[in-house]
């Protein structure tokens, strides 16, 4: 599997569920924060995502957070949850992200990484062995060095899509289409 390639596509996290999880094997996740759960602008999770996480803990799925935001917003963002966290993780290198599904327990089959970001989330998760699971930014940033990363991303989302088309993912009102 090229390394930029997810193995799932979904158009957001609600879609992904414990029994999707459980045909994949997947016992754990390891999740991106921002634009994957919430926006930038959110400290805290939401009320639906909290239910989500809700359904997820009762099915016995793990879950961990990485990201390359600081360890404040981490920390704030992870209070009420008590999940382990891993800030300041700079994906695409893998070395927090093997720290995270060590700390897990799962091993790397049954652990899945969420992201929204195919340069950082699928990349690191990719070349970590575990399984990548893709879904678009929740509110994308505009600026010079987004627009860019997306521009970069744009084929793969693309060629996934046409491979998969039970994905059901509108391209058109995807960021990956935006000009």
């Amino acid at each position: 599997m090229p390394l930029m390639t997810p193995k799932s596509f979904f158009s957001d996290i609600y879609e992904i569920t414990p029994e999707f999880l459980e045909k994949k094997g997947i016992r754990a996740i390891v999740s991106d924060i921002d634009n994957t759960l919430v926006t930038y602008d959110d400290a805290k999770p939401t009320e639906r995502l909290l239910e989500w996480f809700s359904v997820m803990q009762n099915a016995g799925i793990k879950i961990a957070f990485i990201s390359n935001n600081n360890g404040d917003r981490v920390r704030v963002f992870n209070e009420e949850l008590g999940y382990h966290y891993f800030p300041n993780a700079k994906k695409p290198l893998i070395k927090t992200m093997l720290k995270a599904i060590e700390t897990l327990g799962e091993g790397k089959e049954h652990t899945a990484a969420l992201g929204d970001q195919i340069l950082t989330d699928i990349v690191a998760g990719n070349r970590a062995g575990i399984y990548t699971i893709l879904v678009p930014p929740i509110k994308d940033k505009t600026n010079l060095f987004f627009r860019t990363k997306r521009l970069i991303e744009r084929g793969t989302v693309q060629k996934y899509l046409k491979e998969h088309p039970e994905a059901k993912i509108d391209y058109e009102r995807t960021v990956w289409a935006k000009r």
